[in-house]
């Protein structure tokens, strides 16, 4: 099979094409045919050397991957061959997404959804999962809650939006300003423009802030949310932030997705209902994965996806 790899970390142009062995299933695992695999800003950084989740190289990157099954392991039940899949397996150990086939504990895998073609199936995924693990499992966002989301029009803000939205929040939402108009078809009841001042002075009095930026900018969104509010962050947050959170009766939530078939189910469900839509900002075909990771360092709104 094809498959794109790096024999070192480096920049975009250590992704290479190469022929592979193709993988078989073991026991609980199913074969994808891969028709598309999701990139991520997390992909960038294990390519650099900056994230060390699969150790050195030689490996394939990526974990977001929608395709039809192509074998099944022994006890594996309520999938078929030629069934349409999707997930984001195995993470955060190597699930080797770019390539024409992989494998995936069957449990890690769900039905794609049907209103949407595996280029939109295979962006879901990893940012999906976040946002839904950040805002459902980690918040417990409830209706009529208000909720702040940053980078909202990025891979997992557009998607933490939608999900906030369907869920009955009134949402408050920062991006850049050639954004806006972008996040506020999202459904946004508020956007604000973050180069125009801090967010901190325009709103208050929030439940629940989804914070994927780090550093300050965590310390910053305390100051947003009242007394036993949630800070839910993607990243590292200080001692400090920590101090300051405990002080004000604050929960500060630190997160990292993790493969979860029910959470991929109700995001197909979402789908499904159109009350969630996936923006693809371009796909790449597998052997320009070097360029795709170069375009995604560009902070497109939404996706990056290679057709398979």
């Amino acid at each position: 099979m094809r498959a794109i790899i790096q024999n070192s970390f480096g920049g975009p142009d250590v992704l290479v094409i190469a022929d592979r062995p193709e993988p078989k299933p073991k026991q609980g695992e199913v074969l994808v045919r891969v028709r598309g695999a999701g990139i991520n800003p997390v992909d960038g950084a294990v390519r650099g050397g900056h994230y060390p989740l699969l150790g050195e190289p030689p490996f394939i990157l990526g974990w977001d991957v929608s395709g039809t099954v192509e074998a099944l392991g022994a006890g594996v039940t309520g999938l078929k061959v030629g069934d349409a899949v999707f997930g984001m397996p195995l993470f955060p150990r190597q699930a080797a997404a770019y390539a024409e086939l992989a494998v995936a504990p069957a449990d890690e895998i769900a039905m794609k959804p049907a209103g949407i073609d595996h280029i939109h199936a295979a962006a879901l995924p990893l940012a999906g999962l976040t946002a839904w693990q950040g805002l459902v499992r980690h918040g417990g966002l409830e209706q009529g809650q208000r909720v702040l989301i940053h980078a909202a029009a990025g891979g997992v803000g557009h998607l933490a939006v939608q999900i906030a939205k369907a869920r009955g929040a009134y949402v408050i939402a920062t991006t850049s300003p050639q954004k806006l108009d972008f996040v506020r078809t999202l459904g946004a009841d508020e956007v604000i423009d973050y180069t125009k001042g801090d967010f901190a002075d325009a709103v208050g009095d929030l439940d629940l802030v989804l914070e994927p930026i780090g550093g300050e900018h965590a310390e910053r969104s305390l100051r947003v949310l009242k007394p036993g509010g949630i800070l839910v962050s993607l990243l590292d947050v200080s001692d400090n932030t920590r101090t300051q959170a405990r002080t004000r009766g604050i929960r500060v939530e630190r997160m990292s997705v993790t493969p979860d078939r029910d959470g991929l189910v109700e995001l197909g469900k979402l789908v499904d209902a159109k009350k969630l839509a996936i923006h693809v900002a371009r796909s790449f075909p597998l052997e320009e994965a070097g360029d795709a990771h170069a375009f995604l360092a560009t902070k497109p709104i939404g996706k990056v996806v290679l057709a398979v």
